[in-house]
């Protein structure tokens, strides 16, 4: 999950969003480990628009037949492929710090309206991927820990910011976000488990032949 939002913009309200994704965890050297992967379901945005964000962004208000302004919440909604590289240092009490940049690829971008129309709920989006830039580049760091003695799900947080505009034009809107993150091993925590196991069953057989 993630909290993010666009500076430059009147509002400072962030928008909260679920992300999914792969990753992988590349040892370079010792406690040294590269890290990356692809958030597939990604966003950026930012809630509560004001007037005087629709008015940047190109945007009218919506208005009802008898052209009064129709009551709702605007906000900016993105859709990105993200792509961090991180380097990742892990301590021995299977604490990590992980810093590097993170890079992504913005296809979908959109203004939604929500309301309540006649006493129902009513979105509208009004599309303006032609007016973001499609490429955001930026600095992430995060913390986080390995359960289970370093072999298993791994929590953590990390907090990113964009150097790129979002908007063309608009200089100063850079994306941020704030992420709590879970991290589940398919493969590679049941081959780390399981090296483990052997070399505590090898352990042990030397024991037994010191013995002897």
């Amino acid at each position: 999950m993630n909290w993010t939002k666009i500076s430059g913009m009147e509002t400072n309200s962030f928008a909260r969003k679920w992300n999914l994704g792969f990753y992988f965890d590349i040892r370079l050297k010792n406690q040294w480990f590269l890290y990356t992967g692809v958030l597939v379901k990604s966003n950026f945005g930012v809630d509560k628009l004001t007037d005087r964000d629709l008015n940047t962004l190109g945007v009218s208000p919506y208005m009802d037949n008898a052209d009064v302004r129709i009551a709702g919440d605007y906000s900016q909604k993105i859709n990105a492929f993200m792509v961090p590289a991180l380097i990742r240092y892990k301590f021995k009490n299977h604490m990590y710090f992980e810093a590097g940049p993170q890079f992504s690829l913005m296809y979908k971008s959109w203004v939604e309206f929500n309301a309540d129309v006649d006493g129902k709920d009513a979105t509208f989006k009004e599309y303006n991927k032609d007016k973001i830039n499609k490429i955001d580049a930026g600095i992430m760091a995060g913390v986080g820990y390995k359960l289970l003695k370093g072999t298993g799900w791994t929590l953590g947080a990390k907090y990113y910011y964009g150097f790129v505009n979002v908007f063309k034009g608009i200089s100063g809107t850079n994306n941020s976000s704030f992420y709590l993150k879970l991290e589940i091993p398919i493969g590679a925590g049941e081959k780390a488990q399981k090296k483990k196991e052997e070399k505590k069953k090898q352990k042990a057989e030397k024991n037994e032949k010191s013995i002897y």
